[in-house]
Parts: structure tokens; C-alpha cells; sequence
């Protein structure tokens, strides 16, 4: 058996070393015909968790971030928000009192900025909140905070025919 031929790297910002190897290694065997280790296309599966990994996630996640910016929007609408938990920590922007109110009650929140929406009204305003929105730490736009590692990753395992999905924490 012989090996597959050798590519350009595809991780080039990657530092050399055992975490690179291994990963191309792995690639390789999962996607070379002749491998034992051989999955089919159909069956290649790539997923990561958004911690961290894909983004930036300090302060908070950007996700957070933007539902934060639309709750403040749309506090004038709601003047009860301003004095009920966790609604009133939220927009106070007091992240200790906030994350002590419990997941729960957070995602309740979080979801009642978006009741009501459609698909395609969600997906306009977050478009036009990335077109604006600014890291809080770094003053950049949100699209280049982002890990090229990640970036080159997913794209070398979208080129070998893996399907590569994100996963948020579940509540």
C-alpha cells in the first residue's frame, strides 16, 4: 500500500508540531480510498462547540453580544425590563448579576428579544448589526475576530468532504 500524495499545507498557520500532524495524518487516513480507515464521503462528520474555539468569546460571546445590542433596542418598548430580573442585569451590563440569575432565566430573556421574528428579519438584523458591531476590547468589527487556525481547519475538512457543523452550549 502506498501513502496519498502529499498536498500543499493546508494549515499554514498552524504551528509545526504533533497537534498538525496528527490532524493531517487523520485527514489522510479517513479520506484516502486505499486506508483502512476509510469513511465515505456521506459519512464525514465534523463538529465543534462554540466556546471559544471558533471566535472570540471574551468578554462574551458574540452572539451574546449582538442579543445584548437588540434587548437595549428594544428596551424603550419594554419599561418593565428595566425592573425585572434578569432583564434589569442584562441591560445594566452587570455580568456577575446577570450569570447569578441561572441559564434558565437568561435564555428566557435572551429568547423574548426575538419573539415574534421571522427567519428572514433575524437574519437582516443580525447582517446589519455585523456591518456596524465593534468588539468591546479591540474596536474591531466582530467578522475579523475570528482564529485562522479554526478558519483553515474548516476549510480543510469542508475540501475532504466533511459536513462541519457548530454546536452552542446546551441550557
Amino acid at each position: 500500500m502506498t501513502s496519498p500524495p502529499p498536498s500543499l499545507d493546508p494549515l499554514r498557520s498552524w504551528n509545526d508540531g504533533a497537534a498538525k500532524s496528527s490532524l493531517v495524518r487523520f485527514v489522510e487516513l479517513v479520506t484516502w480510498d486505499g486506508s483502512p480507515g476509510f469513511v465515505p464521503e456521506k459519512e464525514r462528520i465534523a463538529v465543534f462547540d462554540n466556546d471559544g474555539t471558533l471566535c472570540s468569546e471574551m468578554p462574551v460571546l458574540t452572539q451574546f453580544a449582538f442579543t445584548v445590542d437588540r434587548m437595549r433596542a428594544q428596551a424603550p418598548l419594554h419599561p418593565e425590563w428595566q425592573t425585572t430580573t434578569p432583564f434589569r442585569e442584562i441591560l445594566s451590563g452587570d455580568m456577575t448579576g446577570t450569570f447569578a440569575c441561572g441559564m434558565g432565566e437568561i435564555t428566557k430573556a435572551l429568547a423574548a428579544t426575538y419573539a415574534g421574528m421571522t427567519t428572514e428579519e433575524f437574519e437582516h438584523d443580525v447582517a446589519e448589526w455585523m456591518n456596524i458591531a465593534r468588539h468591546p476590547e479591540t474596536g474591531r468589527p466582530y467578522t475579523e475576530m475570528v482564529f485562522m487556525p479554526m478558519v483553515e481547519l474548516i476549510a480543510y475538512l469542508q475540501e475532504n468532504g466533511f459536513a462541519v457543523y457548530t454546536q452552542t452550549a446546551r441550557v
